[in-house]
């Protein structure tokens, strides 16, 4: 028993050391399978295959680069827009229409590149497109609104601006929007009659109430001499106090939802407190077609008047104008005018001076964000015909002793709101004369140089009334003295309007 014991004893420590030396073999065939393992598998994810590597760098980079290229024809787009090239903007956008629609950022610069630049109808699908994706895009569903609105489709114009408005723009948004509203308001009935009305009562002071030379005397050519002449004081600069009524009305009527007819009528008096030799009277009246709409605006007709001085008829005009005027946006106006008049003295030594007028004109009008400020612009040329064919010792082949007379002119204006009653302006223009024959009293081809300034304030206490002070400057400059002058007219007038 012992024996078999110690047997066992042997048997046993035999047998653990092999199990023991079997462990250890494991452990190291398993650990040397893993570092292999391990050492493929870190080769295979640094270079699975060769060059595929490389491959995945260059996708990569080409990616980038078109990301690139894109933002940047982005930002290039908005500029052009910024810049007043929305024409441009569009040409840039419009080839990748198919491949980038439904991206919002391309979406609404393609549509305000197409809104600006003249084509509405493409704007309103950039514009569904971006409203799809952000409802609550306001810009685009002002923009919308307004491409409706060039469309002439009000309804959904009316529909866009209302809901926008429920949005809570900005203010200077909201004004713009209900500028828009007024128009289409204005329009939405086919047969309507507006009347508007004023009268006006003038106080003032004028430097040169007969826009003449201070010089008393002159040098004339006559009989083959140089003389000096003294000239008649009626024929001097004089200044005077003045007051002065006024009131006038205008009324359209719509005939349909395209053609209108307009009427108006204003009487002009004024009274001087010494010199009543030259209390004057005018009356002027017109009336024509309109057609279109407020955006875009054709009117035509005839306009005539009658001057009255010291109580006796002196001029009378008669003539056709045509005025064209398109808004660009509710901020934007631009217009084109065109007439031509004939100017008739009555009395017999003032026939002479008989002639007709025809001019052209193109203005710019802008209007800012708060709706009570203004800028604009006038140029325009004319020329005055010289038809009288009575004969006189100064001109014997007729006419006015000036001849004919071509005229080119700049007008600049502009009013800003200094508080909520109270508007500022100022007005300033330039006009260049240019007479067709030599004056036989002076030797000389009469050329004008006219400038004029005048600055006001309106303040109206009330929505109809207001109070306008204003200061007026005028200077022309001839070389021919006896035509050169200057004149200032300082005046207080309060007017009442009726809408």
């Amino acid at each position: 028993m012992q024996k078999w014991n110690s047997m066992s004893h042997v048997d046993n420590r035999s047998s653990g050391k092999y199990v023991m030396e079997f462990t250890k073999l494991t452990a190291w065939t398993f650990t040397g399978f893993m570092l292999a393992f391990n050492g493929v598998y870190a080769q295979e994810a640094v270079d699975p295959k060769p060059g595929r590597g490389q491959a995945h760098r260059d996708a990569e980079a080409r990616k980038q680069a078109g990301t690139e290229a894109y933002e940047k024809l982005l930002r290039d787009a908005d500029e052009l827009i910024k810049n007043g090239n929305p024409a441009d903007a569009y040409i840039l956008l419009e080839p990748l229409e198919f491949e980038r629609s439904g991206e919002v950022r391309f979406d609404y610069l393609l549509g305000v590149a197409a809104l600006d630049s003249g084509k509405p109808d493409k704007a309103t699908l950039a514009f569904e497109r971006v409203l799809t994706v952000n409802p609550n895009f306001a810009g685009a569903r002002l923009d919308m609104a307004r491409a409706y609105y060039q469309l002439g489709d009000l309804l959904r114009a009316k529909a866009e601006f209302e809901l926008t408005l429920k949005q809570n723009p900005a203010e200077s948004a909201r004004v713009i929007i209900q500028n828009y509203l007024n128009l289409i308001a204005a329009q939405d009935s086919a047969e309507h009659t507006r009347i508007t009305g004023y009268v006006e009562g003038t106080i003032g002071r004028d430097s040169n109430i007969n826009n003449a030379t201070d010089q008393s005397q002159v040098s004339i050519f006559y009989l083959g001499n140089t003389t000096t002449a003294t000239l008649n004081p009626a024929s001097m600069q004089t200044a005077d106090n003045y007051y002065g009524v006024a009131a006038g009305s205008d009324i359209v009527h719509s005939l349909n939802s395209q053609w209108g007819i307009y009427a108006g009528a204003d009487v002009r008096q004024r009274g001087y407190i010494t010199q009543t030799s030259f209390n004057s009277a005018g009356l002027s009246g017109r009336i024509g077609l309109v057609f279109g709409k407020e955006a875009n605006r054709f009117r035509a007709g005839v306009l005539g008047s009658e001057y009255i001085l010291d109580h006796a008829l002196y001029s009378n005009t008669a003539g056709l104008t045509a005025e064209w005027v398109h808004m660009l946006s509710p901020g934007y106006q631009l217009s084109l005018s065109g007439q031509y008049v004939q100017y008739r003295f009555s009395q017999v030594d003032m026939r002479v001076n008989d002639f007709n007028q025809h001019a052209l004109g193109a203005g710019w009008l802008h209007v800012l964000a708060d709706g009570k400020s203004t800028f604009s612009g006038t140029l325009y040329y004319g020329m005055e015909q010289d038809v009288s064919t009575i004969i006189t010792s100064g001109n014997p082949n007729g006419g006015r002793i000036d001849g004919a007379k071509s005229l080119s002119g700049l007008r600049i204006g502009g009013q800003a709101a200094y508080s909520d009653s109270t508007q500022l302006f100022a007005n300033a223009g330039g006009q260049i004369g240019n007479y067709s024959k030599t004056n036989p009293y002076f030797l000389l081809q009469r050329v004008d140089r006219q400038y004029d300034l005048t600055l006001g304030a309106n303040w109206h206490w009330d929505k109809l009334w207001a109070m306008r002070p204003q200061l007026t400057f005028v200077q022309n400059n001839s070389n021919i003295d006896i035509y050169s002058y200057i004149r200032t007219d300082f005046s207080v007038t309060l007017r009442r309007d009726f809408k």
